[in-house]
């Protein structure tokens, strides 16, 4: 008897006192709640945000898109384009992954100037705001970091280099419909092998006749009903997919993204490189009439690109309106001109100058501007297939991922490094320089005097490694 009651008093005792312990965590107040340290690349990036006022800026250009009074409260403008910074910066290709992210770090809470009894935006609300701040917002935001940028000296603006990648649109090629009769595609497949003899064709009989197919089909025959200006496009794996073409105009000197625009993936680079120029002036213009930048900012002098921009019409464009060319020539053998002798000296002159001494060095350094903003942009940060559909949309995110990409460089510049994850590579450099370091001072810490030791004492390896890995670390572009 005397023992049952002592197990009874000794679980309830065990019982009272984690439902006490439970209830204590439970009646905290939040100012007593434990503070994250916080990701030291978000508060450095919220600092210069921060001094430029950025949010204010924002709140400004986005006022007219809010009703006042009226209604429930919308996501703040400052706040939607930092959860579009975030995208970038942590790969995010979705704005569900973006709202998971706000929701799951304190860090980027703090970014976002959530406190914590705030709830963080989900992705319907971050998809309601994209539609309501039309394109030309979010060029002004584009333009506000590209001044920024101005003032630290990392824009000149003389030597533009333009290049154009695919981006893999949110649709299906099997979702294809026929522009003249409606007709699916796999109903379209089902006909075919209907006629070659199949009565009852599987999915994988479907799939094998599509493979054997050379023609997958035309962009004036075909057309995506989810996303109509996503266009038929043969990828560079050799796959065939709807997609988009997303072009840059990149400062040559500096590498900042000065120009980004989204074009129909089916046609030529011939045929949008005017576009994304006429936008690279237009924000070079804005920047040299401001008083703050008198001197900083140059005017647009010359152009990089390469053999897929090559024809007489861009050549002799160029020439027209005062720009120098370095286009790439294909092989083309001999050619007789027929027509207009000012394309002739156009097409001569950008001959001469780009296999000159300065137009091969000018090549290489387009492919390592412009490859790197792609690399950053798409392939880091989650844009190589679009989560968004309509090329309006698509702009809007690229757009804030080039400011992204911008602000990196301006952060790199300040502290030395650009991204979060730019920083952890120069945190493990550290580390393994002091590992080093520790290696080599450790036998006059332990105060062995044996001839080994002092041997270790004079060798270079040390000094070799420090260089190695500084070298290493320099030509990371982090």
């Amino acid at each position: 008897m005397w023992r049952r009651e002592a197990w009874v008093h000794r679980l309830w005792a065990v019982g009272i006192g984690k439902r006490k312990r439970r209830q204590e965590a439970m009646f905290l107040a939040t100012s007593e709640l434990p503070r994250s340290p916080g990701h030291p690349f978000y508060q450095r990036l919220n600092r210069v945000l921060d001094e430029a006022g950025f949010d204010q800026f924002a709140e400004r250009h986005c006022a007219r898109f809010y009703a006042g009074e009226i209604g429930r409260p919308g996501l703040q403008p400052g706040r939607y384009f930092r959860l579009l910074l975030l995208g970038y910066f942590e790969g995010l290709d979705s704005e569900r992954g973006i709202a998971w992210r706000a929701a799951d770090s304190l860090a980027v809470r703090s970014f976002l100037n959530l406190g914590f009894d705030e709830r963080g935006p989900d992705h319907s609300t971050i998809s309601r705001t994209r539609r309501l701040i039309d394109v030309e917002t979010h060029q002004e935001v584009f333009g506000w970091v590209l001044e920024r940028l101005a003032a630290a000296g990392l824009l000149k603006g003389k030597t533009l280099v333009v290049d154009g990648t695919t981006l893999e649109a949110n649709a299906a090629m099997r979702s294809i419909v026929r522009r003249d009769t409606g007709e699916k595609y796999d109903e379209y497949l089902t006909r075919l092998a209907k006629a070659a003899g199949i009565r009852t064709p599987s999915r994988a009989a479907l799939a094998r006749l599509d493979r054997r197919r050379a023609k997958k089909g035309s962009n004036e025959e075909w057309r995506s009903p989810s996303d109509p200006d996503a266009k038929i496009t043969k990828m560079k794996d050799g796959r065939t997919h709807l997609a988009h073409k997303a072009e840059h105009a990149v400062d040559l000197e500096s590498g900042a993204i000065v120009a980004v625009t989204v074009q129909d993936a089916s046609v030529g680079d011939t045929s949008t490189i005017m576009d994304t120029l006429a936008e690279a002036e237009g924000q070079l213009g804005q920047l040299q009439r401001k008083a703050s930048l008198a001197g900083l900012v140059h005017g647009m002098e010359e152009v990089v690109a390469d053999k897929g921009y090559h024809s007489d019409d861009v050549v002799l464009g160029l020439e027209e309106v005062g720009l120098r060319s370095y286009v790439s020539e294909p092989e083309r053998g001999r050619r007789r001109w027929r027509g207009a002798r000012s394309a002739q000296r156009a097409v001569y002159a950008n001959r001469r100058r780009a296999r000159g001494a300065r137009g091969e060095r000018l090549q290489r350094l387009r492919g390592e501007r412009v490859e790197r903003s792609f690399a950053h942009m798409y392939e880091t940060g989650g844009m190589r297939r679009t989560h968004l559909r309509g090329r309006a949309n698509i702009l809007k995110r690229l757009l804030i991922h080039a400011c992204g990409f911008n602000l990196g460089r301006l952060l790199r510049q300040i502290v030395g490094w650009g991204t979060p994850r730019g920083l952890q590579g120069r945190s493990r450099l550290v580390l393994r320089v002091v590992l080093a370091l520790y290696r080599a001072l450790r036998p006059l810490m332990v105060g062995d005097r044996s001839p080994h030791r002092q041997s270790l004492l004079h060798t270079t390896r040390p000094t070799s490694a420090f260089r190695r890995m500084l070298e290493q670390h320099s030509t990371t572009g982090c």
